[in-house]
Order: C-alpha cells, then sequence, then structure tokens
C-alpha cells in the first residue's frame, strides 16, 4: 500500500486516503488503473530480480546502503503497488523502515555485519505479529490499528539476522478461513491484491500480498503463512519459490491462526538460494511453541547445504499421476520438468498415495474446531487489550459493519466454527487422528517407503484462473493438502508458463526432509531457469 517517504507525515495520510477509498466497496476488487494511467511507461527498477547474493555484494563493497534499498523498494511500492496497476500487495509501510536501514548502515560501518539478510529488505505477511507501530490485522477491519506488544519470533529472527522490516502484505482475510465462496487476495482491510502477470487472474492465497510483492520487485524476499496451499500455491501462481516447512522447524507464536496442526510460516523468493537463506534465518526454537522442541528435530538449520548439486544422479524421485488430469497445458508442463528431471539423471517411477482423496473431510473439521479455540488463545496472548476477546466478537463485528466487511462474500466459515466445542470433543480428536493416519502413515510415508523415493513430483497448483467476485475462487486440482495434513515439507519452483500464466511444479517428502527438498529443486531450477519477471503495464 502506502510507501514510507522521507516526509515522516506522509504515510499515514497515504494510509487513510487508501483504506477511506477501498474498505467496504466492489472497487476494492482491484481493477486495473485506467488506460490513460495504464499506458503510462514504468521505469526501469535497478533491483529488478535481485538475488540476496547480488546485495549483499553491492552492500558489502560500499556501493549500496540499506538505506537506499529501503528507499528504492518504497518508491517501487509507491509506483505499481499504490500506482499505476495498484496491485496492493503491501496493506502497510514500516514507517520506522528508514531508521532501522540506517542503524544497519552504521553497524555494517562499525565491521558488524550479522548475515547474508544485513540491510535486506523483507515484507511480512499481516497475520504476523510485530511489535511496532504496525498493526497486525489478518486484513480484517475489525483488527484495524490493533497492535501487538511483541514480535513474533519470526518478525524477532528476520530483525536479529538484519533484515530491514519494510512493511506488511496484504492477504486473503483471516488466511482465507472466512467464507466458502471468498476470493483469493481480497481483505476488507487492503482490498483486492492483483496478480502482476495477469490483473485480471487470481494472485491465489491466503499469502496474496507476499506472493505478488516479491513477484513484482518490491521487496527482496517475504514471509507467508501456510495451512493448506497459502505459501505453495500463491508461490506457483506468482512464478515463485515457496517453502512450506515441516511443521516445528518455524514457530508458530505470534501467527493470527487457523489450526496449530497445520498452520507454519515459510519463505517465499525468487530463486532456491534465496528460499533457503530465508528460512535459515527464520527457523529455530522456541519455548513458548512445543512443535519447535521435539526431540527428532534435526539441529543442524542450514537450510542452504544441499544446494551444491549440479546433477540428480543417484536420485529417486515418485511422480505423482494422481494429480494429473486436473489442467491438461499444465500437465504438460509437469512431463517437461519430469523429462527436466530425467536428464539431470535422476530416476523417475509413478508413485500412489494410498490415502488419496480421503482426507479433505476430517481436515475441514480440524480447522473449524481449532480456529475457534486457537483464536481465543492468540487474542488472549498477543491482543489482551484488543477489541476482539473471541470468534464470536469477530461475527458479530463482521455482522454488525457488514457493508464494508462483507461487500463481497460473507462468513459462513467463521459461524461453522463457533458452532464446534472444545478440543476434548471426541468429534474433533478422531478427525484430527484419522488425519494424521491417512496423510502421514497411509499417505506420504507409505508412497515413499513403498516406492523407495526420495520425494514426491507433482503439480502444485493450476494455473491463475479469473476472478469471480460472485462465485468466488475457482481453482480445483494442485498437491499441497497431503503434505500440509501432514505437516511435511512443501518446496514450490517455478516449471514455466500456460499463455503466460505461471505454473509451478513441487517437491515433497518426508518430515524434516526440508533441505534436501530446497537442493532437489535447485538442481531443477539451475537447469531450466524458467522464472520470468511480470511485464507490468
Amino acid at each position: 500500500m502506502p510507501r514510507r517517504s522521507r516526509d515522516d507525515d506522509e504515510p499515514n495520510q497515504s494510509r487513510r486516503d487508501f483504506l477511506g477509498a477501498s474498505a467496504g466497496a466492489l472497487a476494492a476488487l482491484g481493477t486495473p488503473a485506467a488506460p490513460a494511467a495504464a499506458a503510462a511507461p514504468m521505469k526501469a527498477f535497478a533491483f529488478e530480480e535481485a538475488t540476496l547474493a547480488d546485495l549483499g555484494a553491492r552492500m558489502a563493497s560500499g556501493e549500496l546502503t540499506a538505506t537506499a534499498l529501503a528507499g528504492a523498494y518504497l518508491d517501487r511500492i509507491r509506483e505499481i503497488d499504490q500506482s499505476g496497476p495498484a496491485l496492493r500487495a503491501v496493506i502497510e509501510v514500516n514507517p520506522d523502515a528508514f531508521a532501522i536501514a540506517q542503524s544497519l548502515d552504521r553497524e555494517r560501518k562499525a565491521g558488524r555485519v550479522r548475515g547474508p539478510l544485513h540491510g535486506i529488505a523483507v515484507l511480512v505477511k499481516d497475520n504476523i505479529a510485530s511489535g511496532d507501530k504496525m498493526s497486525t490485522s489478518a486484513g480484517s477491519l475489525a483488527l484495524d490499528g490493533v497492535r501487538t506488544a511483541h514480535d513474533a519470533p519470526v518478525v524477532a529472527r528476520l530483525r536479529e539476522a538484519g533484515a530491514v522490516l519494510l512493511g506488511k502484505t496484504n492477504l486473503s482475510e483471516w488466511a482465507n478461513f472466512r467464507s466458502s465462496n471468498s476470493l483469493s487476495g481480497w481483505s476488507s482491510r487492503g482490498g483486492q491484491t492483483l496478480n502482476p502477470y495477469a490483473y485480471e487472474r487470481s494472485p491465489s492465497g491466503s499469502s496474496s500480498g507476499s506472493g505478488a510483492a516479491v513477484a513484482a520487485n518490491l521487496c527482496a524476499v517475504a514471509i507467508g503463512t501456510e495451512t493448506d496451499g497459502s505459501i505453495t500455491s500463491p508461490s506457483a501462481c506468482n512464478s515463485l519459490v515457496g517453502l512450506k516447512p515441516t511443521l516445528g522447524f518455524v514457530s508458530r507464536t505470534g501467527i493470527v491462526p487457523i489450526a496449530h496442526s497445520q498452520d507454519t510460516a515459510g519463505p517465499m523468493a525468487r530463486s532456491v538460494a534465496d528460499c533457503a537463506l530465508l528460512m535459515s534465518a527464520i527457523a529455530g526454537a522456541d519455548p513458548l511453541d512445543g512443535a519447535t522442541l521435539e526431540k527428532g528435530m534435526p539441529r543442524d538449520l542450514d537450510f542452504t547445504r544441499h544446494l551444491g548439486r549440479a546433477d540428480l544422479k543417484g536420485v529417486r524421485l515418485g511422480v505423482g499421476r494422481q494429480y494429473f488430469g486436473a489442467n491438461e497445458k499444465a500437465d504438460r508442463l509437469i512431463e517437461a520438468a519430469i523429462a527436466a528431471l530425467k536428464d539431470l539423471g535422476a530416476q523417475l517411477v509413478d508413485v500412489e498415495i494410498p490415502s488419496f482423496g480421503k482426507v479433505d473431510e476430517a481436515e475441514f473439521e480440524v480447522l473449524l474446531f481449532e480456529f475457534k479455540a486457537d483464536l481465543g488463545r492468540f487474542f488472549a496472548r498477543h491482543m489482551p487489550d484488543g477489541p476482539m476477546k473471541s470468534l464470536a466478537d469477530v461475527i458479530e463485528f463482521n455482522a454488525r459493519n457488514a457493508e464494508r466487511t462483507m461487500p463481497i462474500f460473507g462468513q459462513d466459515l467463521l459461524v461453522k466454527a463457533q458452532e464446534k466445542g472444545p478440543l476434548t470433543d471426541r468429534k474433533y480428536l478422531a478427525a484430527l487422528a484419522k488425519c494424521r493416519k491417512l496423510s502421514r502413515a497411509e499417505g506420504i510415508d507409505a508412497a515413499l517407503k513403498k516406492h523407495r523415493v526420495q520425494a514426491i513430483v507433482a503439480l502444485t497448483s493450476p494455473p491463475p484462473w479469473i476472478r469471480d467476485p460472485v462465485n468466488g475462487d475457482s481453482s480445483r486440482g494442485g498437491c499441497t493438502t497431503f503434505p500440509a495434513v501432514a505437516g511435511y515439507p512443501h518446496v514450490t519452483v517455478p516449471a514455466g508458463y500456460v499463455a503466460g500464466l505461471p505454473v509451478g511444479v513441487s517437491f515433497f517428502g518426508a518430515r524434516w526432509s526440508d533441505a534436501k527438498l530446497l537442493g532437489l529443486a535447485h538442481a531443477y531450477e539451475q537447469a531450466m531457469r524458467h522464472r520470468k519477471a511480470p511485464q507490468l503495464a
């Protein structure tokens, strides 16, 4: 949304002007700019497609400063996110971004460099708590202006690594868990995020703003969150690399929840190397999150360690043909990806997940139960003085402000969740046990073991679909559910384009195999180099 200029009063006014014009109106669907505005040529961007290594080298040489880099990205946000095509990927700019960048420049000048993220401009999804002047709203007007006292561990680790928190990204409201007819990338607070590759197409979600922002070069890298597909699908639909980590590698504390059994934050980037570096920065134990303290978690949190291989000789991969058939054009790209993997020396065998198609109902039941319980806990811990105390309060706020909060779709999922009982309910416990059994022992683990493969390769999701405010999202197909329900890692990498629309290929596998999957994805990426920046009009 608004950029942070050197005029301290400008960002707040810009934010008020934008929200006043967009919230609660159908105009917030994000119609592209008028022809006269769209015809204006875009200025060349000095850091288009820049990698973390590129930016770090330029800062090390003295050619670039963190302050200059932050300023360039903020100008870029003003030009194409707030103006021009108005992507609406950034929901709020950090008013302290320049001060943070200047402080990091002073550190570098004094000889202290924190690592590869020192001085790098990062955007974070607006359902992740930041103990600063920005809201943590999950895109909802019910939480507009509500701040948290403390950073989520994800944000704290980014700051510790030297990242400049440039702002927060728009998202599908409540991480796309509000309505059965929701529109990905739309929130009552931020309006509609556009897909930079085709404005009338969906950016996918719920990490829509993070995906569009990285794709359009509004930042170096970004953080998204996923419960089921919310990192991997928008990454694929925006020609990015995205990692949905193994549950437990990244703290869930301070993230506005859907379901603790599946929620995780993760990196979104333009390259596998950048994705791995960002993941290395945010992973680690959190005493408030038991999943990060499990004994089986690897102690080596360097997610770049498998990026050096030039081929895939000796690697046995499974082809998930159960995921074919949703889109024949996308299938052809995945067949080409399979051929490329074979050319790299990998052995490919067709695999079947025994429980394929059997987990959806149980997963939905788990999400409804956990959302109600987890949201109440989040409010109590992170927003004790905020206006919302429970899911019931959110439902009531939306109903009372329906003209602003529900101009496009309703809140039937919130209502269904509110009807659920506590997490001691037998229906919940049975559904959770079913999910774990079908997705793990009778799902991914069974397929990996039977076919003796290191990972499964499949279509991430179909090409971006036309946005439809009447019927909601129309995406079908894709492989996000099993790794999400299992809590296992899932990496997507660009596989090419269908009529200019991005398509991603996925690698998913066993628990804690994140670094190995990144290595596989990196070998493929370096051989094919499909990623192309969008041609913004």
